[in-house]
């Protein structure tokens, strides 16, 4: 699918990934609508394409009212939406397992030709971790609403003003030594511009 001109939706656009996506999304000619919770917070990303370009919208995984709005008339759809730990009434079942099953759902009622979701490496529903439980009930609720979807697995995202390599290049112009913690355990870092 050519992308110049086509309406793509991009839940979470506003965080590390989805920013570096929007950017990309807009240099190849795709108009782009942002879904976020908090569009103020969005606004960001307007300047990354030509005026009109880039619309942001108010969307929240748990109301599913505001993710059929989103995806009204998308051509393709996009989930980067994810959380590394629970706080208030974001919880790891709401987001990533029934939020993922809601915007699958939504871009399948659109007619949207194209769902890119992002889960996670260890997504996996028998683990002991409720975090890798409810990525892995999301692609669950994912494949069962779009069947055709294209589920992607990375581990560490890394690149220009990430949280993770960014901390540990802080850490290391202060201290000649880096503990490492479960330093048997294997990441694959993916670059964000890939």
């Amino acid at each position: 699918m050519t992308i110049k001109g086509r309406l793509i939706t991009v839940f979470g656009g506003s965080g590390f990934i989805g920013r570096n996506l929007v950017r990309d999304l807009a240099a190849k000619g795709a108009r782009i609508r942002v879904a976020v919770r908090h569009p103020n917070e969005a606004l960001f990303l307007k300047p990354m394409g030509d005026v009109g370009q880039i619309q942001i919208m108010q969307a929240n995984l748990r109301h599913a009212p505001s993710v059929a709005a989103a995806v009204d008339g998308a051509d393709a759809v996009v989930n980067l939406v994810g959380i590394l730990f629970e706080s208030g009434k974001q919880k790891f079942t709401d987001v990533q397992a029934r939020g993922a099953a809601t915007v699958a759902e939504a871009a399948a009622r659109a007619g949207a030709s194209r769902l890119v979701h992002i889960s996670a490496i260890g997504a996996d529903p028998k683990s002991p971790s409720k975090y890798a439980r409810s990525k892995a009930e999301g692609e669950e609720g994912v494949r069962a609403a779009f069947p055709e979807s294209t589920i992607l697995r990375p581990s560490i995202v890394f690149g220009p003003d990430d949280d993770f390599f960014n901390r540990f290049a802080s850490l290391a112009r202060i201290s000649p030594v880096l503990p490492l913690i479960g330093g048997e355990t294997r990441f694959q870092p993916v670059y964000v511009g890939d």
